[in-house]
């Protein structure tokens, strides 16, 4: 059983250290929901599954996963140096859709518990290309309990130039999870009729206005 909490920091070179539940990269997350599993993909071993998003101090963009769930039952990736890898989907996972209001395309980013990412650009539904570029190595922090795990990634949109300065963001946040049994189960904030497909666009449910209102907002948020 898993009693002690980790951060494994992928930002610049593999690193693990040991810490406190407490830890986190950032004071607030403006924008939280909870994940739905599709219908047809029901997994006994989870309790529920947390996401948020917002900006942190420097604007750059913050994801957090909060996983509950019989951990023992589950298929965790472990930890590894960080790299680039397809097909993270293709077992537990979490994963970030990014369009700015208004764009037919979208950006797709996957950040595994093993410390492993990927990130791909998509002109409309499903037609894209994969990213490599070393500027966009996400951080990723990973906090491991008995009965939950904690994902945070953190990544610079500044560095896409398709993604214009101060847009407001439609988010699709979503996980896929995998027992011991080899089965994945698949949570969205919103799923679309028929199999589960996180490139819907009924998938973008989440709002997130740019990161300059936030900060022109919390002062007049805390004075209330």
């Amino acid at each position: 059983m898993i009693s002690r909490d980790f951060i494994l920091d992928v930002r610049h070179q593999y690193q693990v250290q040991w810490c406190d539940s407490g830890a986190t990269m950032m004071s607030s997350i403006p924008k939280k929901a909870m994940l739905t599993c599709h219908s047809e993909t029901i997994s006994q071993a989870v309790q529920e599954i947390e996401v948020g998003a917002g900006w942190t101090q420097d604007n750059a963009l913050i994801f957090t996963y909060a996983l509950k769930a019989d951990l023992t039952r589950l298929r965790v990736p472990l930890s590894r140096p960080p790299r680039r890898a397809d097909r993270l989907w293709q077992h537990t996972c979490f994963e970030a859709f990014v369009s700015v209001k208004g764009k037919a395309g979208y950006h797709e980013f996957n950040f595994a518990p093993s410390g492993e990412w990927a990130a791909y650009r998509f002109q409309s539904y499903r037609d894209g290309t994969s990213l490599e570029d070393d500027k966009l190595v996400p951080r990723i922090t990973v906090r491991n309990q008995a009965d939950r795990l904690d994902l945070d990634a953190t990544i610079r949109l500044d560095r896409l130039s398709s993604t214009p300065p101060n847009g407001w963001l439609r988010l699709a946040l979503c996980a896929v999870v995998e027992d011991q049994s080899g089965k994945l189960s698949y949570w969205s904030l919103r799923h679309p009729p028929g199999k589960p497909d996180f490139h819907h666009p009924d998938c973008f449910a989440l709002d997130l206005e740019p990161a300059n209102l936030v900060a022109v907002n919390e002062p007049a948020l805390e004075k209330q």
